[in-house]
């Protein structure tokens, strides 16, 4: 068979974790910030180009695409893909403002294919609800929620004048797949009793928080709820954060103790990007909303201290995370026969 250059579909998962880091948690550090700010943006367009530019190529492959869309848990990964441009768009905006025109351009091609990807979400679910027990169903079915909230946050950048219905419909159709894809995920674990915390909890599963965190970004950044009402969410987000960590954190000692540090946790997997991007998603959620001044005051100082500390978890795991990717995939792409490089 010929060589060929080929990339994870899951890849652009590096560009979403990427991209909320430089929308929030760089804000903590404003020195990076400023100084260097602009300069990852641009690493970040460059990164989400060779990224994006090796999707569209490998899509135009017939047998990449045909397979790749008839599995209708995987195929939720073009979640990541819409997101990833979406954050990608926030990112832009907020250090090269004079971009504004651009990024309309590209959000309208992106909305685009997003409505195309929530119709295909229904037929995915429908395919999944009638035969649940049949698909090992983990996080990236939530995907789903997370690229619908994603646009959303983006038209209330770009285009303020888009009618509340429209957006509290596509919110609201997020959230039912959000339900959905938690309902399909507890079914997986339930119908399978031998299962293990070791080897069968995906890292995607954090997704069920980040999904939470995106949500209420969006709805932060529509302004349609009341104070009281955000606040309540937060504390749900935060609940739900607590309770898959620490699931993730007995899961990790279970790994380590099993297969030692190395191959039990500092192996690279492109899944693990998406825990860099549910937690800068969180810290993204909190600091908006934290920076309302209409929102309640009640735990201002309790979000003050836990952005301070939060931020640097973020950083410590982007940077663990960039040197598994280095260490393991460098450069990014590899001559192979099918298997996936990134």
């Amino acid at each position: 068979m010929k060589d060929i250059k080929i990339i994870n579909p899951a890849s652009a998962a590096i560009v979403m974790a990427l991209g909320i880091f430089l929308y929030g948690a760089i804000e903590a550090f404003p020195f990076v910030d400023h100084y260097l700010g602009k300069g990852l943006t641009v690493m970040l367009v460059l990164i989400g180009g060779v990224v994006y530019s090796a999707l569209v190529r490998q899509i135009l492959r017939r047998n990449f695409l045909i397979p790749f869309l008839n599995n209708p848990v995987n195929s939720f990964v073009m979640g990541a893909w819409i997101a990833g441009m979406s954050v990608l768009c926030n990112v832009m905006l907020k250090y090269f403002p004079d971009l504004h025109v651009i990024v309309q351009g590209i959000t309208i091609i992106n909305t685009f294919f997003l409505f195309l990807f929530l119709i295909w979400c229904v037929y995915n679910f429908k395919r999944l609800w009638d035969r649940p027990a049949q698909h090992a169903t983990h996080g990236v079915v939530l995907l789903s929620t997370v690229a619908a909230q994603s646009v959303v946050i983006v038209w209330s950048e770009l285009f303020p004048f888009v009618s509340a219905v429209v957006v509290l419909t596509v919110v609201s159709l997020g959230l039912i797949f959000y339900l959905l894809g938690v309902l399909l995920i507890g079914i997986r674990y339930r119908e399978d009793p031998k299962w293990s915390l070791t080897e069968d909890w995906s890292n995607t599963n954090c997704i069920i928080h980040g999904a939470l965190s995106i949500t209420g970004l969006a709805l932060v950044s529509t302004e349609m709820m009341s104070s009281l009402f955000y606040l309540i969410f937060w504390l749900s987000v935060f609940v739900a954060v607590l309770s898959i960590e620490t699931v993730e954190v007995r899961r990790a000692v279970k790994r380590v103790q099993a297969y030692g540090w190395k191959k039990g946790i500092f192996t690279y997997n492109i899944s693990q990007w998406s825990r860099n991007f549910t937690f800068g998603m969180f810290y993204a959620f909190t600091m908006v909303r934290h920076d309302q001044p209409y929102y309640l005051n009640t735990m201002y100082e309790l979000h003050e201290v836990f952005l301070s500390v939060w931020a640097w978890v973020v950083l410590s795991a982007l940077i663990i995370q960039v040197g598994l990717w280095t260490k393991e995939h460098f450069p990014m792409f590899r001559k192979g026969d099918g298997q996936k490089a990134v």
